[in-house]
């Protein structure tokens, strides 16, 4: 029997990285390596150091594969999936010039309407980078930091996002994808590469960026043998170019050109995201138009309060998270961080409908209402992006896929599964975004597509499949009618 041979695939979140060390052949998560982020910050700013993540990268692969209990020598690839947007700037030598701004720092919302109108308005930045530059994207913050802190600016030799500066720091070589590339607003998506005019706009030479690969399972480069020493790893092994989390997750569930086509993912997270992998290049200012990791398109709607904010409601009412029952009367838009999707950035959470019989359970309710309306409602943009007609009966009865840690919780589940009104599919394989990073190693390591390998791993998964119930258009016509009003004068739209 040949000796087992594995690939590492790497997470690298907002709060935390996770290192699967993941079976070449099966797909099977033998071990999973874990370590902390340190996020600061006050009211819209979201910083980290990355240097903080390059030493979490370090010990969550060390802890991975000491839990699964292989010897090194078994590594044949490593690929990093990281959060989207970030900006790092880094000096002469690569070394960070200052924390990274990452995706939810919300500081840039006057860049961005800036930079939205110095173009034309929405649909022409849509037209060529298949995204409006809202606070979250990289665009925006580095328009941010010229106007902030423009000594960094100007010692600034290159910028990176979080992916790219692990990637970089594994091969030695600096290269991005175009799903990751395709979130900062200077990417093109009509044509596949860097928009000139756009650099310029941005006071950007495009000699301060990572050269371009093919995709995000393209190999470029070996593990050198610093980067070997400091995580215990073979030197040489196959380093993938990587890609954002969201492309990453998209992968690990098999969506793309050599798997599922226009098929709605919803993932409950820090934020909540709405995407499908398509042929179809997405043109539509209500989402996000990204290259997926494949060579295929990601539309995707993203909202920047989910898990976490229902978390802090239930904390201020003392109660457990599953102790919500629906909310009756009440809304609550739990916008704690300003809000993406509707584009709010300096909004804050909104409550209203409280009776003299609201109860706590139904108030944090209406919080798991609000959070699931937000990224539900683009579902519908979503499936337009994709050439669907949402009305179609086909369409309509096609399942959503629910990921991310609310994808675990039993009042997620049923909440999205009542305003929904699909049939859910929970997938059985876990930490989708650390397992599509581990196909696009296993994939720079020689074993072919990276959705077709995720694919061939997840046949042997077991999903759980949920039908669906009667949709409760009461509550979704009730939260609408709420936003819809409350969008300009209360929410600062």
């Amino acid at each position: 029997m040949p000796p087992r041979t594995v690939v590492i695939g790497v997470d690298s979140s907002t709060q935390s990285t996770k290192a699967a060390v993941t079976d070449t052949e099966t797909g099977e998560l033998l071990a999973v390596g874990r370590a902390p982020h340190v996020v600061t910050g006050e009211g819209g700013a979201r910083e980290s150091d990355p240097e903080v993540w390059w030493r979490a990268l370090c010990d969550a692969v060390a802890a991975g594969l000491k839990e699964s209990g292989l010897s090194a020598s078994c590594v044949v690839g490593i690929a990093v999936a990281g959060q989207q947007h970030g900006l790092v700037t880094l000096d002469r030598s690569g070394r960070p010039l200052r924390p990274a701004l990452l995706w939810n720092d919300t500081r840039s919302a006057p860049q961005s309407a800036a930079l939205i109108a110095a173009l034309g308005g929405p649909e022409a930045w849509t037209a060529r980078t298949g995204s409006v530059p809202v606070a979250a994207m990289t665009a925006t913050k580095w328009q941010w930091l010229r106007e902030n802190d423009p000594a960094n600016a100007e010692a600034t030799a290159a910028v990176r996002l979080p992916h790219d500066f692990l990637t970089e720091r594994l091969a030695g070589t600096a290269a991005t994808d175009p799903g990751d590339a395709s979130g900062t607003c200077w990417y093109s998506t009509d044509t596949g590469g860097y928009d000139a005019e756009l650099l310029d706009l941005l006071g950007l030479d495009v000699s301060m960026l990572p050269p371009l690969a093919a995709t995000g399972a393209t190999r470029i480069g070996s593990l050198t043998a610093s980067a070997a020493e400091a995580l215990g790893l073979p030197a040489g092994i196959a380093v993938a170019a990587g890609t954002g989390d969201n492309m990453s997750a998209a992968v690990g569930l098999g969506l793309g050109g050599a798997g599922l086509l226009d098929h709605p993912v919803l993932s409950l997270g820090t934020s909540g995201t709405v995407f499908a992998a398509s042929r179809t290049r997405p043109d539509s200012t209500a989402l996000s138009g990204f290259a997926a990791a494949d060579g295929t398109y990601l539309p995707l709607a993203c909202t920047l309060n989910c898990t976490l904010a229902v978390d802090k409601v239930a904390a201020l009412l003392g109660l457990h998270r599953d102790d919500a029952v629906p909310g009756g009367e009440a809304v609550l838009l739990p916008y704690l961080d300003g809000e993406r999707t509707p584009d709010v950035p300096t909004a804050s959470g909104l409550l209203t409908g409280l009776r003299h019989d609201t109860t706590p359970q139904q108030l944090l309710g209406a919080a798991y209402e609000g959070a699931a309306f937000t990224v539900l409602r683009a579902l519908d943009e979503l499936l337009r992006a994709c050439g669907l007609d949402p009305a179609d009966p086909e369409v309509a009865g096609r399942p959503l896929r629910l990921i991310g840690g609310g994808a675990q919780g039993r009042t997620w589940v049923e909440t999205v599964r009542r305003l929904s009104g699909r049939p859910l599919i929970v997938p059985g394989s876990g930490e989708l975004v650390a397992l599509g990073a581990a196909a696009l190693a296993a994939s720079a390591a020689g074993d072919g597509d990276p959705v077709a390998v995720a694919t061939r791993w997840n046949a042997k998964a077991e999903d759980a499949e949920l039908p669906p119930v009667e949709r409760d258009t009461e509550a979704w016509d009730r939260i609408g009618s709420v936003l819809d009003r409350a969008a300009g004068p209360l929410l600062g739209g």
